[in-house]
């Protein structure tokens, strides 16, 4: 057998646009022929679509099948049959090809990992607030972003992590009054709580405090007052209320007073302030630490609000000066979008002082100067989807070198089967509750079903661990990111279901085989006839390599879950048709051993971009 195998897709394409242009005398660029797997219904590895070819033809697609299978047929020795249903062309593959194929790919330790293609990408997400521990959602986040690096890694690109911490604003001074209020000195330590969460029941507090003020002023004489004065008797009181509460507390809250002008003092640089505020974030940034590890993911580096909020002033004074912004008579600078069916934008307010999107030019020239990336990847909820189409667009119209290369990634939102999650409201299941809860599950059924009994306690955490992620991450990355979801952590780790674990355990079983097996780089050139789930093994594996690059173009790692769940469904069902270790031959036997190898190989790979472990058992 060789050791080198032929690219089967080009072949194909290369091969009909021979067979045209032998047979009809016609032009037909190769890369433009249709390929695709025949669906399992039909007989065939590979099919054609043969309709293009009707008018250089001059016959019905059914002849044309005909014509082009024999051709090809006759011409490459990779062919050894073909039938034609309708206007497809479903081609037989040779054995010998499928063999070689195994042999090259079961010795390549990188199979599927694609060489370097000397472009940088940079890929932000989770971005969390400093007011509050990361939670479900923050998950979904993560769990896309790190997959995303990790996918464009393999597909040849050097790749850059990153977050941007939101670390300022009045959510931030929420958090900070209430423990200078309600604190009465405790800390993360003296209460027993992590740090993150600690944060996080401040701010809940706090708005606790403020339903409290705000319910106590409604029944005021000057809540009445103020409610005859602006609803005019269109609302009724609760209505109104609801929708006063934000003005409420900007004009009127003591609470929402006082924490303006510890936002104001902290903008001025106050020495007590900021040393609140550094003694917070730096509690919250320990616990952020935590959870990212035991999710298994980092960054390569963190920016931070604080650092980043003023920046993009000076782009957008040279914009003004370059005519792409424009002065209001309030002295507040838009941008005018409307021609790219946008709108109006602020870049800067009256008073001179950043939005958003000033701070995010000025984030992402700040980006593109510490790292000279080619593209940069934005992981965010799809709330905000039309920030970064104008965000885009103003970068382009600012002249920014890597602007046509900026993508969003957007996702939906992560419910539970309880329904939507509340920050304020403290009914947001944070991350590390969620990872515990998986994990607690993942021993539930591991008990359930007497296993794992003869390891050491600590063996058996750590698998029980592995399969607990496994369920988490893989359940959320499945879905494709823009849509919403509701995440189940009970069907999470079913072992027959489309979940981690259940890839997970295809793994496990390949890993028994081996190890009863011992040596397994046995001869198998005599093997001469494939079954039909060796075929689509081999099929599934060819594909792999194709697949990840499609899947980092197409910013969706659900399309590597999937496949891991196709093949480990696959493998399955060989395993239970055909007998490995007992095998009707040596050669058959050792064919089957490498294929189960290689499988288990790419199980692995693929996993392993999802951010998932494999345990040897389970």
């Amino acid at each position: 057998m060789t050791t080198t195998t032929i690219d089967i897709f080009n072949l194909l394409q290369e091969g009909v646009a021979s067979a045209v242009k032998g047979l009809y005398d016609s032009d037909f660029p190769a890369e433009k022929v249709t390929i695709s797997p025949t669906r399992k219904e039909f007989e065939g590895d590979y099919t054609v679509v043969v309709f293009p070819f009707s008018k250089a033809a001059r016959k019905k697609p059914e002849a044309i099948g005909e014509d082009l299978g024999s051709y090809l047929k006759e011409n490459l020795a990779e062919v050894t049959d073909f039938n034609v249903i309708k206007g497809f062309l479903n081609l037989v593959i040779s054995d010998e090809y499928w063999k070689n194929f195994l042999q090259t790919a079961s010795v390549n330790a990188t199979y599927g990992k694609h060489p370097s293609n000397g472009k940088k990408v940079m890929v932000e997400y989770s971005s969390p607030n400093t007011n509050k521990p990361l939670h479900l959602g923050h998950i979904r986040n993560i769990l896309l972003g790190w997959s995303s690096a990790q996918l464009f890694e393999a597909a040849g690109y050097e790749v850059i992590k990153t977050q941007i911490i939101n670390d300022r604003g009045i959510a931030i001074c929420k958090s900070m009054l209430a423990w200078q209020k309600f604190g009465k000195g405790a800390t993360p330590e003296s209460e027993g709580i992590k740090s993150d969460h600690f944060v996080g029941k401040f701010y809940v507090l706090f708005n606790r405090k403020l339903s409290a003020e705000y319910e106590a002023w409604q029944a005021s004489e000057e809540g009445k007052t103020v409610y005859e004065a602006k609803s005019k008797g269109e609302q009724d009181e609760a209505a109104f209320f609801k929708a006063y509460k934000n003005t409420y507390f900007n004009e009127y809250s003591q609470l929402g007073k006082e924490s303006r002008e510890m936002l104001l003092a902290w903008e001025a640089n106050d020495p007590e302030v900021r040393a609140l505020w550094k003694k917070m974030n730096t509690w919250v940034y320990d616990g952020f630490e935590e959870t990212y590890k035991r999710l298994g993911v980092h960054f390569d580096k963190n920016y931070y609000e604080s650092d980043t909020y003023i920046l993009g002033k000076e782009t957008v004074e040279k914009g003004l000066s370059d005519g792409v912004f424009y002065q209001k008579e309030d002295g507040s600078t838009w941008v005018d979008l409307t021609d790219s069916k946008l709108d109006h934008k602020i870049v800067l307010r009256a008073d001179g002082t950043s939005v958003y999107l000033t701070q995010d030019l000025g984030t992402a020239q700040l980006r593109y100067q510490d790292f000279g990336v080619d593209s940069m990847i934005y992981v965010v909820g799809d709330e905000q989807n039309y920030h970064f189409q104008v965000l885009f667009e103003v970068l382009k119209r600012v002249g920014e070198p890597y602007a046509d290369a900026l993508h969003h990634l957007s996702y939906g939102m992560v419910d539970l089967p309880t329904g939507k999650m509340k920050s304020r409201e403290g009914t947001v299941v944070d991350a590390d509750d969620l990872i515990e809860e998986v994990v607690m599950e993942a021993r539930k059924n591991v008990e359930e079903r007497g296993e794992l009994t003869e390891l050491s306690t600590t063996e058996r955490d750590e698998i029980i661990r592995k399969i607990g992620l496994a369920a988490l991450k893989f359940f959320i990355i499945k879905v494709q990111p823009k849509k919403r979801m509701v995440f189940n952590p009970a069907e999470s780790v079913d072992m027959q279901g489309q979940t981690g674990p259940y890839v997970q355990n295809a793994f496990v079983r390949i890993q028994s085989v081996l190890r009863k097996a011992g040596k397994t780089n046995g001869e198998y050139t005599a093997y001469n006839k494939l079954e039909t789930l060796e075929k689509d093994l081999l099929g599934k594996l060819y594909a792999y390599p194709g697949l990840v690059k499609n899947a980092a173009e197409n910013l969706d790692p659900s399309e590597i879950a999937n496949y891991c769940y196709d093949l480990a469904k696959t493998f399955h069902k060989f395993y239970h048709d055909h007998s490995i270790l007992k095998a009707e031959s040596e050669a058959a036997k050792h064919f089957r051993l490498t294929l189960s190898q290689l499988t288990a190989q790419v199980l692995e790979n693929g996993m392993s971009l999802l951010g998932v472990a494999m345990p040897e058992r389970m």
